[in-house]
Order: C-alpha cells, then structure tokens, then sequence
C-alpha cells in the first residue's frame, strides 16, 4: 500500500470525516515525500505522521477566518485546519524551503492562503499583517510567553489564538497570565487534554503597543514574564 492509500485507510479508522479524508491524505504523502529531502517532521511514515493529522483537526472547533499560522514548518496545524474548515490561512515561515513547500502544498491542495517567507517578528510589523486575523495558531515553536509575543501582534481585537502546548509548570503559566495583557490580550481559557497535552486560548482585547513584537530573536532569548 502506498503511503496516501495507508494514510487514507488510517483516517478512516480514526473517524475523519469521509469529505475530509482524500485531501488530508494528499497532504500527508506530500508531507513525507518531501520529509526524505529536507526535514520538514519528526514523522517518517504515515503511522507516525497520523497522531499529528489528528491533533491538527482536534482544535478546527476554535478557528474562525481569516487564519494565521506563525512558525508553519511543514504546515502543521494550519494545513489540515484549512482543509477541514475552508478558512483562508496564512503561513509564516521564515526558512525558504520549508517556505517553498507550503507554497506548493497550498497549490496541489487548492487551498486559498498564501506564505510569508519571513521572522515572524518582522511580518508582525507590516501594516498588512498586524492586526488583521480572527485566529492564529502556533505550534513546537519555543515558550508559550514567545509565541505569545509572535502571534498576537497579528490578531485583529476579539481575535483568538490557540496555542497547543505540552506540559506547562506553574512558572510559566503565571508567565502567560501575566505577558497576555502586556501584549493587549488575555488568558481565556486552558482546555486540559489526554496526558500532558493542553490548549490555551487567549483573545485580544485591545491594541498591541508598537514596541512588540521585539526585534527578532528576543522573543526567545528573553521571554516575556519568564
């Protein structure tokens, strides 16, 4: 069985939707295809890969359009969130292959979206981006003050973002608490999953201050709170 077909199978065991199925398991080929030239997951085979299709769709509840997706990769969550929902997404990521094969994966998909190849930190800057998403997403990028730092530059006020994230000691939830209103945001609710896994999801309720986000890497180097 060729990896589309497996992966196809294994949604279908997992109860996707059947409408959803084709086109997530076209993504996924695409996805380890091209994970054999340049890494793009952990995952290397479609049973690896399935966990993440999963996880992806697990926050579609949450998302409203338009979409943002900071830190894409290989397009993991705002790929299947966009398959799933319809919503045009927007994907930064600043390395330009990866870049590339989001361009790509956008085309063969026929998915409406396009790819910023830049630093979050500077795209978070540009009076076409900031402030002018309903929703922004984030995934295995640094600290949850970080992210905070590079996706809610990009919400419009009333926005969400939806942060999954693993597990998190008391130090750095006090952190997010406590950088969300620095940023014109606030910690709305954590929506506590299987084992470690969690979802935090902070709205904007006002203006960002100019001075974030910071220049790139200081968001990391220094975050917020933290």
């Amino acid at each position: 069985m060729d990896s589309r077909a497996d992966l196809a199978a294994r949604l279908s065991e997992a109860g996707v939707a059947p409408d959803l199925i084709d086109r997530l398991a076209h993504y996924g080929d695409l996805l380890l295809e091209t994970n054999r030239q340049f890494n793009l997951t952990g995952a290397e085979a479609p049973a690896e890969l399935i966990p993440h299709l999963l996880d992806s769709l697990s926050i579609a509840r949450y998302v409203d359009a338009p979409l943002l997706d900071v830190g894409s990769g290989g397009g993991l969550p705002a790929i299947p969130l966009a398959i799933a929902t319809g919503v045009p997404v927007t994907l930064v990521e600043s390395v330009t292959k990866k870049a590339a094969f989001l361009e790509a994966a956008l085309g063969q998909l026929q998915l409406y979206g396009q790819v910023i190849p830049q630093r979050a930190e500077l795209a978070g800057r540009d009076p076409d981006l900031r402030e002018r998403f309903a929703c922004a997403t984030a995934r295995a990028v640094s600290s949850a003050p970080t992210v905070l730092e590079l996706v809610i530059p990009f919400l419009k006020i009333g926005g969400l973002a939806v942060l999954q994230r693993g597990k998190m000691d008391g130090r750095e939830r006090n952190a997010v608490a406590d950088a969300a209103p620095m940023l014109g945001a606030e910690l709305a609710e954590e929506v506590l999953l299987e084992g470690d896994r969690r979802v935090l999801l902070i709205r904007k309720v006002t203006t960002t201050p100019q001075r974030f986000p910071r220049r790139p890497g200081v968001p990391e180097k220094r975050p917020l709170c933290l």
